[in-house]
């Protein structure tokens, strides 16, 4: 029974028995932010288990891409080692939400596995363990399978019983084991086991675990208790490489369709046989991790330095080293990657439609990768005779070369060496803060004003019932009054009733303006989070004294960073429209003169593909779309596709901010209220920003049209220059280069005949040999090649040295070839004399080059001339 077909069956059984077949949601989950990757089928219901969620079924059945690979759930480093370990792998599980419990989960269970039209595994293989308090799922096993009670394992909480989190829905589970010794004959005579030997064979993985049933029947408190729930669930979960190794009569998950396809596309790129033994562990490894590696790229995570991206690229660079340990020294994850989106793309289509993608990612990863390899393991070798590597080498490999901590320690493990991964982790949250710093004072610069700075001073409270409300959405004035403040020096913070000052967040930078009150005026310099709500800062040099006040928000200032901030929802739009749907924000800063935007890309964007963005960008500012904004729940703006990002942490209500038909975002930021109020968009700048981050700058409004005039008196002066119009400036620089070309080749035609000479000098013998030692103002050392050549040519027996004083200050000697082959080299001659300036430098034998080390020195080389190549030719 091959892979596909157990999978199909086991969604059409629970078909046929009123459950809805759910597609499997992405390996990101879209509404748990604090969970890594999707790493079980019932992490797309939780809410439904927590009563938080309805569904239109009460019965459901899935096929669950999951990922474990960080965090809780870390399988990584037994990957390739194990017969069942992976990173990626898919899941089977019915759900029942308040339908069925117990007694119908073990009967469909028991029909599945045993069933002759279905599984058809033979009972005397199988053996169950239930929650060693569970008397009912015991009886039921009994009654519903017929095996003997001795066949049925009563475990502890650590096996058999499970729990969403330290409060919520939780309860005891059952298992159903198969025995996989030899060809599974263990019914005859052995078919009842003690509990000691029943525990030593599934440790040793002899009886395997292929299916799990949780039976939701308690609600886990805070004080310990566990009341029941008022709707008992199920949940169940079967790995599908473990039951297809089974139903292969294989040994291990590798030896499966699902894996044996990518390990013989690996052999036939390496070039090197399969192992099934230990030492065909790399190849294990390159098959595992490349169906993560393509599924992960095709739920949207991207290779980066933090999160889920770190992750990816943990199991990237990992599949480069085994690669690099099977002698590959190219990219090798990138073929695999191909072979698994052709493989289970019938099943998952998001394979097939990104698989360039896919592909590009992998192989850019892996170059990369590839580029600082050597030089991490060459200074692991270095370490080699260490018992410890120090944290701060192990930060230093991560840090200089690339490798995660996790391949540091694997590779000592390896030697028998140990890391001091806490001294790394140190040093890793050293470099941390030192960037978190510098991201701060990036944001200062923006706006000249630091914000979330620690004062002194007490607060002093004014109303001690009055609660700020936010009104800059819909206002930037407002007559309010204070509510507390504090004065520490000459800065006073100031906490308003209606606050219209917008405080830095999401890249937003805060608003700046003035507060007005009796007989005082105060500069607003920048907005602070304090406890909660937002106060106002500013120089105050008299005794602050609270009264009604006018507070007034820098409207023109407001009104331009609008405009940048919604550039900045239609750039992420337009990158993923043309770029692809891999870009993902990974940053941004949305201040009133620009706007920086980082996005999760592998390459940079060249000038005509960033043409098309901008352009893009434009004709919906031109379009002149409605920028709208609405509050609504969280699970129904993903659900409308607005984009989240995974590393924010959101409450129930969400604030959604929708481009019609062209963006739809949640974001607590400022926005204009029509795209036409931007005016105009131009990028500035295309840069990296750290590996798979690219950086683009760019202005809007006003300071789009700055640039455009800038440019244009840039351009009015370069015309002037060249003493024509602006429209014509093309045609003038095509002219002068085409004439520069004609001097250019004036001059080499007068430099090979040794006419239009521009250097003075003398001429001395050395025996029968010509020494012409001169000076010259040329600095184009193909110009000099010319006249070296012009002077061998038309010489016998002569040697010459040019000295060059301009910027690139030298020595250039040429030596006929009658003295090159009694072995005179003009090499040993440049480097003799530029010594003298502690210069140095090389060429070729009949002519070569050396750069002054201190210019001024060059006047005693050139009076030691004469003696140094005397002496080289008595040598």
């Amino acid at each position: 029974m091959t892979s596909a077909e157990i999978r199909r069956q086991f969604l059409e059984f629970f078909k046929a028995r009123g459950h809805q077949e759910v597609p499997s949601s992405p390996l990101v989950p879209a509404d748990d932010p604090t969970l890594l990757f999707t790493n079980a089928g019932m992490v797309q219901f939780k809410r439904v288990f927590q009563g938080l969620e309805r569904r239109p079924y009460t019965r459901a059945v899935t096929c669950q891409k999951c990922v474990r690979a960080g965090g809780k759930h870390n399988d990584l480093e037994q990957v390739g080692h194990t017969a069942r370990h992976h990173t990626f792998f898919e899941m089977l599980g019915n759900f029942s939400f308040g339908d069925y419990f117990k007694k119908e989960a073990i009967e469909f269970a028991w029909e599945l596995v045993t069933g002759k039209n279905w599984l058809g595994i033979r009972p005397d293989r199988l053996y169950i363990t239930v929650h060693h308090t569970d008397d009912e799922a015991r009886r039921l096993w009994t009654s519903i399978t017929g095996l003997p009670d001795a066949r049925i394992y009563g475990l502890g909480d650590k096996d058999n019983f499970w729990q969403m989190g330290e409060t919520g829905p939780c309860g005891p589970c059952s298992e159903i084991l198969v025995d996989i010794r030899g060809k599974g004959e263990a019914g005859k005579g052995k078919g009842t086991l003690s509990l000691d030997e029943f525990v030593r064979l599934s440790e040793a993985g002899e009886l395997l675990e292929i299916w799990n049933l949780v039976f939701m029947q308690f609600d886990q408190q805070l004080d310990g208790s566990r009341p029941p729930l008022p709707a008992p669930s199920v949940d169940t979960g079967a790995g599908l490489e473990r039951l297809t190794a089974v139903m292969q009569h294989v040994p291990s998950n590798y030896d499966t369709d699902l894996f044996a396809p990518i390990i013989e596309r690996a052999v036939e790129v390496v070039g090197k046989k399969y192992d099934r033994g230990p030492g065909g562990a790399s190849y294990r490894v390159l098959a595992d991790h490349a169906r993560a590696v393509a599924f992960l790229l095709a739920d949207g995570v991207y290779p980066a330095n933090e999160g889920r991206g770190y992750v990816l690229r943990r199991i990237l660079r990992r599949a480069v080293r085994h690669a690099w340990l099977l002698g590959r020294r190219e990219p090798t994850l990138v073929h695999l990657v191909h072979t698994v989106s052709g493989l289970m793309g019938s099943v998952y289509p998001e394979l097939v439609q990104k698989r360039s993608h896919l592909e590009s990612v992998t192989r850019a990863e892996e170059e990369r990768f590839f580029d600082t390899i050597d030089g991490g393991l060459e200074r692991l070798e270095q370490l080699q005779g260490a018992k410890t590597i120090s944290g701060a080498e192990a930060f230093k490999l991560y840090d200089t070369f690339g490798f995660p901590i996790d391949l540091t320690q694997l590779i000592a493990g390896e030697r028998g060496q140990t890391v001091d991964v806490a001294g790394f982790e140190q040093a890793l949250g050293k470099q941390r803060t030192r960037s978190h710093e510098a991201l701060e004072r990036s944001k200062t610069g923006d706006r000249g004003t630091a914000v979330h700075v620690k004062r002194g001073g007490e607060w002093r409270t004014v109303k001690p019932k009055g609660k700020q409300k936010w009104i800059g959405y819909d206002a930037t004035q407002a007559e309010t009054d204070v509510l507390r403040f504090r004065q520490a020096s000459d800065v006073v913070e100031v906490v308003l009733q209606d606050n219209p000052f917008y405080a830095e967040s999401g890249g937003q930078v805060s608003d700046t303006g003035r507060v007005k009150g009796e007989g005082w005026t105060l500069d607003v310099e920048g907005v602070e989070k304090v406890d909660g709500v937002s106060a106002v800062v500013g120089h105050f040099a008299d005794e602050f004294e609270p009264t009604p006040v006018v507070a007034q928000v820098d409207e023109p200032r407001r009104k331009n960073i609008e405009r940048n901030h919604t550039a900045t929802h239609l750039v992420h739009a337009a990158l993923r429209k043309v770029l692809g749907p891999h870009v993902r924000q990974q940053g941004s800063v949305v201040a009133p003169e620009r706007l920086r935007f980082d996005f999760a890309h592998h390459g940079p964007v060249d000038d005509p593909t960033l043409a098309r963005i901008e352009e893009e960008v434009n004709r919906h500012i031109w379009e002149n779309l409605p920028v709208t904004t609405r509050e609504m729940k969280y699970k129904e703006a993903i659900a409308a596709g607005a984009m989240a990002f995974f590393t924010e942490k959101y409450g129930d209500i969400v604030r959604v901010v929708d481009v019609p038909g062209v963006s739809v975002e949640l974001c607590g930021g400022t926005h204009v209220a029509t795209t036409g109020q931007i005016a105009l968009f131009r990028f500035t700048h295309e840069t990296g920003a750290a590996a798979g981050v690219r950086r683009i700058e760019a202005v809007t409004g006003p300071g789009a049209y700055a640039l455009i005039r800038k440019l244009e008196g840039e351009l009015d002066q370069a015309a002037g220059a060249l003493r024509t119009q602006p429209e014509h400036i093309v045609r003038r620089i095509e002219q002068l280069v085409e004439e520069n070309k004609k001097l250019e080749k004036r001059v080499e035609e007068l430099l090979k005949t040794g006419g239009g000479k521009r250097e003075t000098g003398n001429v001395e013998r050395i025996g029968d040999v010509e020494l012409h030692i001169a000076d010259s103002d040329l600095e184009d050392r193909d110009q000099i090649g010319l006249v070296m050549d012009a002077f061998r040519s038309s010489h016998k027996r002569a040697i010459s040295v040019l000295f060059t004083n301009g910027e690139r200050a030298g020595v250039h000697v040429a030596v006929t070839d009658d003295l090159v082959q009694q072995g005179v080299k003009a090499g040993d001659i440049a480097n003799a004399i530029a010594a003298v300036s502690g210069g140095k430098g090389g060429g070729r034998p009949h002519f070569a080059s050396a750069g002054a080390g201190d210019p001024a020195k060059l006047g005693q080389a050139r009076a030691q001339a004469r003696a140094i190549v005397q002496g080289l030719l008595r040598r």
